[in-house]
């Protein structure tokens, strides 16, 4: 893990440089409008272009309103939008571009640009509700064509609020980010990101992530704050010859009706070398961490050290897929957790929230953490260290569907080309760690508390090689006296060490 650290101190000197800028230009200077009526996409566009063509520079936004549809950043122009200043979609769905290149809409977009940003204590305004219900109506009167998932436009149809792609030393700071139509910050392939001290406040509508990283290398992200209805901080890799690498993650507070800390879905390429630290979580529906290789990419040398999260629905999963893998082996390995504590209500996280998370099917006992492989495809070495989950216990044996039986433990399906998302086995034979298909997994003062009696047991093992478990301690009322042997349960396993 040493080359890790040594790769995160040179992403924090490389990134925390910038660049230099010539000059600073006020949007007005160019007739830019914030009257919050005018809508000024042309005006800001000329003035990007006529900045990127005279060495570079700031294009300033003072206090008002401005209307805008998408507008191309070009090399070397930051957009910095002072405190009171807005940058507001028109909510007019053909004011924006579908890009041909990559096939999304969005309000500020760059591509194969050098030295661009995004900065200032003010805000860019989605108006994601309106626009995207504006598209949802446009497509049911037959002027746009879409397909209407859900009663709803696909999400590629539905603005962001930023796509980069292909872009070299790029700076997002300060600035707020609210009310997207469909994701919200997505950059794609770009190298060199700095994404630090912004806010989040993205649940208006479906699809809301908080940020995306597909296929980047060299990303630092901190010192942010997201209220997300999907993923909070969410990598993703869309092509199977890219990789998602070289990436510190640190001080950051997020809430979301999916996942905290995600690692996929779409996962072809894969993911390796990070270090996210210090990160806190709450209201989360879903996961607070959770890595994915679904799709035949690489988890690989991945630190996680310091999350805590509360009334989330639950606390770490890991899991190998084959979905869309054409035939590419997945393989995740080399993983380190610590310093966790996570609270799993036994109630929905994220209730109340404009746009919650499914409502699964009931009646179901509340899930447990996962390390789930497949056959043929183990997770190996993960090392989980200092940890403390506490979960609600109390589950019903009349929920049930399955039981420590040779037979039920079988019957538990393998799901390869399911979504891999922590309840998706509904039923499980464990209130604290399911573990199945994995090789060199370590457990190291871990604390596992279930504030009711469960009848399940704390860890269920599957096909699982070479663990150990030391000082652990697992808790829950009614087996005080057990053995902790009692509460570790394995099958077809093999050299299991428990201390």
């Amino acid at each position: 893990m040493r080359k890790i650290q040594w790769i995160i101190t040179g992403l924090l000197v490389c990134l925390s440089t910038g660049f230099a800028l010539a000059k600073d230009y006020d949007a007005h200077t160019f007739g830019v409008r914030g009257d919050g009526i005018t809508v000024n996409t042309a005006s800001i566009q000329y003035a990007i272009d006529y900045i990127s063509g005279h060495g570079g520079g700031r294009l300033v936004f003072t206090v008002g309103t401005y209307r805008t549809g998408s507008i191309y950043l070009k090399s070397d122009v930051t957009l910095h939008i002072e405190p009171g200043a807005t940058l507001m979609s028109t909510t007019n769905p053909f004011d924006f571009v579908k890009d041909k290149d990559v096939n999304w809409m969005a309000m500020i977009f760059a591509k194969h640009q050098t030295n661009v940003g995004i900065t200032g204590k003010g805000v860019i305004d989605g108006r994601g509700f309106e626009t995207a219900n504006n598209m949802t109506n446009y497509i049911q009167r037959g002027v746009f064509a879409d397909s209407l998932l859900w009663d709803r436009a696909r999400e590629p149809n539905r603005p962001q609020n930023i796509y980069f792609r292909e872009c070299k030393n790029v700076t997002i700071k300060d600035i707020t980010l609210k009310d997207p139509a469909g994701w919200n910050q997505t950059y794609d392939q770009c190298v060199n990101i700095l994404v630090d001290g912004i806010k989040v406040d993205a649940k208006s509508y479906w699809n809301n992530d908080g940020i995306d990283i597909v296929d980047c290398d060299s990303v630092v992200i901190r010192n942010s704050y997201f209220d997300a209805a999907d993923d909070v901080i969410c990598f993703k890799s869309h092509d199977a010859t890219k990789i998602c690498q070289n990436i510190l993650v640190e001080n950051c507070v997020g809430r979301s009706s999916a996942n905290g800390l995600k690692f996929g879905t779409v996962s072809r390429g894969g993911f390796k070398n990070v270090v996210a630290r210090n990160l806190t979580f709450f209201d989360t529906y879903r996961s607070a961490i959770t890595f994915a290789a679904a799709d035949g990419g690489t988890v690989e040398n991945i630190v996680v050290d310091g999350v805590r999260a509360v009334n989330t629905g639950n606390a770490i999963y890991l899991r190998i897929a084959d979905r869309w893998s054409k035939g590419k082996q997945p393989v995740m390995k080399d993983i380190i957790i610590k310093n966790v504590y996570v609270e799993i209500p036994a109630g929905k996280p994220d209730a109340g929230y404009p746009y919650e998370g499914p409502v699964e099917d009931l009646p179901r006992n509340i899930s447990p953490s996962g390390i789930v492989g497949l056959p043929g495809h183990p997770i190996e070495n993960v090392t989980l260290e200092n940890i403390e989950l506490v979960y609600p216990g109390g589950g019903d044996p009349f929920y049930a569907k399955v039981g420590l039986t040779p037979e039920e433990l079988d019957g538990i399906p393998e799901m390869p080309q399911s979504y891999p998302e922590f309840s998706q086995f509904k039923e499980l034979p464990a209130w604290g760690f399911y573990i199945r298909h994995a090789d060199g997994i370590k457990f190291k003062n871990v604390i596992l508390r279930a504030e009711k009696k469960d009848y399940r047991a704390a860890i269920v093992l599957d096909d699982v090689k070479n663990a150990s478990f030391s000082e652990m301690k697992i808790e829950e009322p009614g087996k005080e006296k057990d053995d902790l042997k009692d509460k570790i349960f394995p099958y077809k396993s093999e050299n299991i060490s428990i201390k």
